[in-house]
């Protein structure tokens, strides 16, 4: 291909010196030049017919390129936010007295047991507000006896009414008294105040149960009906999340159960040592999650509605930018033509097509490694 190019040229300059010799009006050997021109135009001929059969043949040599295409249509393109959260429960409680607590007697529940509100759990020793109830007891008796006393004699005029009335008087506060009694006594006896799971019991007879070491030693209930899902966002992401943000949760150690919930609760404290703030959605229904349980938190910060989308790995660069390759028909056949594309935001395998392609249009997915512009294609080995 090389030496026709050089023949080429050279005839050019003979030409050009044969005009050149022509313009002088001197011989200079012009009719062995018009020879040797006249030979090199029919070398010339030869040279451009052969060039025009290797061209033809070459073509019909090279062999269509097989792909795989996909239609390119119009689709909703969202991103998100990745983290890693927790299943939590909205209610749970630690079982406290509701007096100062006393010795341990009995435990009416055990560890992983489902408790209703109102349920006995615990029977604590009521042995010293006894003691106080009968010493009580004893102290009203006495004090109707002097009333009675005191009556009968203002019914036979003796006596004066103030004594009377403060011997009325005294029955009524020990009455009082023992009712109060009474109900310290009854708060021996520990009952739920919600319903769940109680997933801790730490307390065992013969121990002292009270109010300040409750988180120790007692028994916490966790209401499995009622979970929320929890995770710790970024600071930088804090314009992009707010209340009724989407969030699609996953839980990877749980088959990859999934739902669809929206944050319920935003904080608004930027922890100093994590950089990041507290999110909270509700876990609709009861999907059999646990509270604990690790979940992939995905929130929605962006989302697009007639959206084209390409698979990331069908973008190429070149010093031009960024391209794909789609397939086109030209004189019958299916050819691979260069597309150069904007895009935008990438999500997972998906990235977003700003400008560069049309609904319609087919994207070559498969086998475009290597092709150029122009060049066939075909999509059956057939």
């Amino acid at each position: 291909m090389k030496s026709t190019y050089n023949i080429i040229g050279t005839v050019a300059v003979v030409v050009f010196l044969a005009a050149c010799g022509a313009s002088s009006g001197k011989d200079n050997g012009l009719a062995e030049k018009k020879a040797k021109l006249e030979e090199l135009k029919k070398e010339q001929g030869k040279l451009e017919q052969e060039i025009a059969k290797l061209d033809t043949s070459a073509a019909k040599a090279e062999k269509p390129k097989l792909v795989v295409l996909s239609p390119i249509n119009k689709t909703t393109f969202s991103h998100y936010i990745d983290l890693q959260g927790k299943i939590d429960a909205q209610n749970i409680a630690w079982v406290t007295p509701r007096n100062q607590g006393g010795l341990v007697r009995a435990v009416y529940v055990k560890q992983g047991d489902y408790v209703r509100k109102g349920q006995l759990l615990l029977k604590l020793d009521p042995g010293v507000v006894r003691q106080q109830i009968e010493q009580a007891n004893v102290q009203l008796s006495l004090a109707r006896t002097v009333y009675e006393r005191r009556k009968n004699l203002w019914d036979q005029k003796i006596g004066t009414e103030i004594e009377l009335l403060n011997a009325k008087s005294n029955v009524d506060n020990i009455e009082k008294q023992i009712a109060l009694l009474k109900e310290q006594e009854g708060m021996s006896n520990v009952y739920a105040e919600l319903s769940g799971i109680a997933d801790q019991v730490t307390i065992k007879v013969g121990e002292t149960f009270s109010a300040a070491g409750a988180t120790q030693m007692g028994i916490r209930i966790v209401n499995t009906g009622d979970l929320k899902v929890t995770a710790n966002v970024p600071e930088a992401y804090q314009t992009k999340v707010k209340e009724g943000t989407n969030l699609a949760v996953t839980l990877p150690e749980d088959n990859n159960k999934a739902l669809n919930t929206k944050v319920a609760v935003v904080g608004n404290l930027i922890d100093p040592s994590t950089r990041s703030f507290y999110i909270e959605g509700k876990v609709p229904g009861n999907r059999g999650f646990r509270p604990g349980q690790i979940a992939m938190v995905h929130i929605q910060d962006y989302i697009m509605p007639n959206a084209i989308t390409i698979p990331i790995n069908t973008i190429q660069n070149d010093e031009k930018g960024k391209f794909v390759m789609v397939a086109s028909t030209e004189n019958g056949k299916k050819v691979a033509k260069k597309k150069p594309v904007t895009v935008g935001l990438l999500y997972g395998d998906t990235l977003e097509v700003k400008s560069g392609l049309q609904p319609g249009e087919v994207l070559i997915v498969d086998g475009f490694q290597g092709l150029y512009d122009g060049q066939m294609i075909i999509t059956d080995t057939k």
